[in-house]
């Protein structure tokens, strides 16, 4: 089924949360982000993972692989010259010192996330994350949980960074839509302090 976005087709919503996010378009170069962005689909071991919803198993709409400190979780890769590459240039951004990556590939417009919140507590109560996208631009929307109407959205461009300050988390859900129109592929990576 379709999820179609509520926003605005051009730029970001007026009246941007900016005490919870912080959003640098070309971030990184057009030249350097292309190559970054064939590399990471090229040599990324992606895998598709599955969740239980409403009593059946999906496969998430994505493609996904960790990366970080591999004695702190199970099943994550070391890091590699060009994940370290570009976690050497958001951590001064971000004022923090992030030990793991998360990389979605989003191959198409078909692939998305849904509503959700990343409050896992392996990243403590007040999570700060640190997002970089190359490929194709997409809306990032997000909405207040106790008042949908209060909604916003980004087009996260090529070489886009995002910041997810403490708060929004708590009381806010982002998600990625699906979209009809015809998408080119995209990687996503979201630097965490897995505690």
């Amino acid at each position: 089924m379709e999820q179609l976005s509520f926003f605005a087709e051009a730029g970001q919503s007026r009246g941007l949360p900016t005490e919870l996010l912080k959003y640098l378009p070309g971030f990184i170069d057009a030249q350097t982000s292309d190559a970054l962005l064939k590399k990471l689909i090229s040599d990324t071991p992606w895998k598709q993972s599955t969740q239980k919803l409403w009593d059946k198993m999906y496969l998430t709409p994505r493609l996904t692989c960790w990366y970080g400190e591999t004695e702190r979780t199970a099943g994550t890769l070391p890091w590699t010259p060009e994940l370290l590459y570009i976690k050497s240039l958001v951590e001064p951004l971000a004022a923090i010192k992030f030990n793991s990556v998360l990389l979605n590939y989003y191959r198409d417009g078909n692939d998305s996330v849904a509503w959700h919140s990343d409050k896992e507590s392996i990243m403590g109560s007040q999570p700060v994350i640190a997002s970089v996208s190359f490929g194709q631009v997409r809306n990032f929307d997000i909405r207040n949980k106790a008042n949908h109407k209060e909604h916003y959205s980004i087009k996260l461009e090529h070489g886009s960074f995002l910041l997810m300050k403490a708060g929004l988390q708590e009381n806010w859900e982002h998600r990625i839509a699906k979209s009809v129109k015809p998408m080119k592929p995209r990687v996503n990576l979201t630097f965490r302090l897995i505690i």
